[in-house]
């Protein structure tokens, strides 16, 4: 997504900079010139006239139809088998003329506007994706973004180059290489060196030492993001909700906050954000600490101290390997006897070492069904493996994406958040804090997302450049 997200354009977009800390919900026009609700299942879009495909092509309204076809998002080649969790809503696209498009819903949606501010929702040219897609994303797929692909080598790097006739103006850089550099120390010595602009993932221990340099320094931002574990619900050792909820209730995420990220993480209230607004509740109670219980539902349980297989990423996730460390202690604590085991890819975990697994969640927009709906709901992998089938919490995801009023979708949201907790299908950590390297010389603002924005408006260089 750092990548992508400067090679290709919504209809609507999420200006995150309405917001002083990056995390803004504003809705603004970019591909779409405007957009008018006509009732609550149909929405008509008016297209931005002569905006450019990376190949040259005129953007059409029969390029956002394909975009939002069955044949790219839900047939059996399409590229995003999670497309029926965004778009599985929709009755119809249709195109009224070159450049008007008009959504139809199978129910009312309330979010609708916010689906199409999402990577989901990436236009792409129908032309190129069908000459050269073969059911799979294009090799050098074509947007119509600030950014082109250039170059790609796997593993290595990827390099766009500029793209001239971007309809929000000529990028302010000629070309941009994101190269894949895992060793922290090995990241911060180029940026001080002057070979990289922008360092991630850094750690906070290393935010005094970045800004002790003089032409460099830390941007941070706390995520709309959460680093979770995931339980197999159908693995028998943990297959009682309450053996889950004594795992959850063990974890004490502000110490973790405290020694990991030296308190610069967020425990949230439940799997909720502020940036939900009116269906957020600040008063919830959330994630508690409770060692004592945790005790009683294990001896309640008759757990007799069976291994319960926990995977974690080497390097995949900033703090995932030393949280989980901290996390096999205070189970022990409890009497839960865990095991810890490191591997490059928690999807090769299978058979009875497929009890927990680390995961990360971010909103995909900013509303519940963007979140908790959309990254445990019945089209996210959590459920396609059988890993948590929930009656309940599924009957009311779907009110939640058909209700259209505010305090009925707030109470439906919370009721969600209890199913969700009691249930113990996972468990959040934190937010974890994004620390980005910069030069100095470079105007540019992170985001509580991962994206990195490098359109005009987001990305400038000083007078030493």
């Amino acid at each position: 997504m750092r990548i992508t997200y400067s090679m290709f354009d919504t209809l609507i977009r999420r200006d995150f900079l309405s917001s002083p800390n990056g995390d803004g919900a504003k809705l603004v026009p970019s591909l779409a010139q405007s957009w008018r609700r006509i009732d609550d299942r149909t929405l008509e879009i008016t297209l931005r006239p002569e905006v450019k495909f990376h190949n040259g092509e005129v953007m059409t309204a029969d390029d956002v139809a394909f975009t939002f076809s069955p044949e790219r998002l839900s047939g059996a080649n399409a590229v995003m088998k999670q497309g029926p969790a965004y778009f599985g809503i929709l009755e119809e696209v249709e195109v009224i003329d070159p450049l008007t498009v008009r959504f139809t819903t199978k129910n009312p949606d309330p979010v609708l506007e916010q689906r199409l501010a999402s990577w989901a929702a990436w236009i792409v040219n129908k032309k190129d994706w069908l000459e050269h897609a073969n059911g799979k994303f294009p090799r050098f797929p074509v947007g119509t973004g600030p950014f082109k692909l250039s170059e790609y080598k796997q593993d290595q790097s990827v390099k766009l180059v500029a793209f001239d006739d971007y309809f929000g103006g000529r990028p302010t850089a000629a070309s941009v290489t994101f190269s894949n550099v895992p060793e922290q120390a090995t990241r911060i010595a180029g940026l001080v060196s002057g070979e990289f602009d922008i360092a991630t993932n850094i750690a906070p221990d290393q935010i005094d030492q970045i800004n002790s340099y003089p032409d460099v320094e830390a941007r941070s931002v706390v995520l709309g993001n959460v680093h979770t574990l995931v339980y197999n619900t159908q693995n028998p050792i943990i297959k009682d909700k309450r053996v889950r909820q004594a795992m959850n209730l063990a974890i004490d995420r502000q110490l973790l906050v405290e020694a990991l990220w030296n308190g610069k993480a967020v425990v949230p209230k439940s799997h909720q954000f502020p940036e939900y607004g009116a269906l957020y509740d600040e008063n919830r109670a959330g994630l508690v600490y409770d060692p004592e219980k945790a005790k009683r539902l294990l001896k309640e349980v008759g757990y007799k101290g069976e291994v319960i297989h926990y995977a974690t990423h080497a390097a995949y996730y900033l703090n995932a390997v030393p949280a989980a460390q901290a996390i096999m202690e205070m189970w022990k604590a409890v009497g839960i006897n865990g095991q810890l085991n490191i591997v490059e890819n928690v999807d090769q975990v299978s058979g009875d070492a497929r009890g927990v697994i680390t995961n990360s969640n971010t909103i995909r927009y900013p509303d519940p069904a963007g979140g908790l709906w959309n990254l445990w709901g019945p089209y996210n992998k959590i459920q396609m493996t059988k890993d948590w089938q929930p009656t309940e919490f599924n009957e009311l995801g779907e009110k939640l994406d058909r209700t259209t009023d505010i305090a009925q979708r707030r109470e439906v949201f919370q009721k969600m958040l209890d199913v969700w907790e009691d249930e113990a299908p996972g468990t959040i950590l934190y937010q974890p804090l994004e620390t980005y390297g910069v030069n100095k010389s470079v105007e540019w603002k992170p985001y509580t997302s991962y994206y990195m924005d490098l359109r005009p408006y987001n990305l400038s260089f000083g007078a030493k450049r």
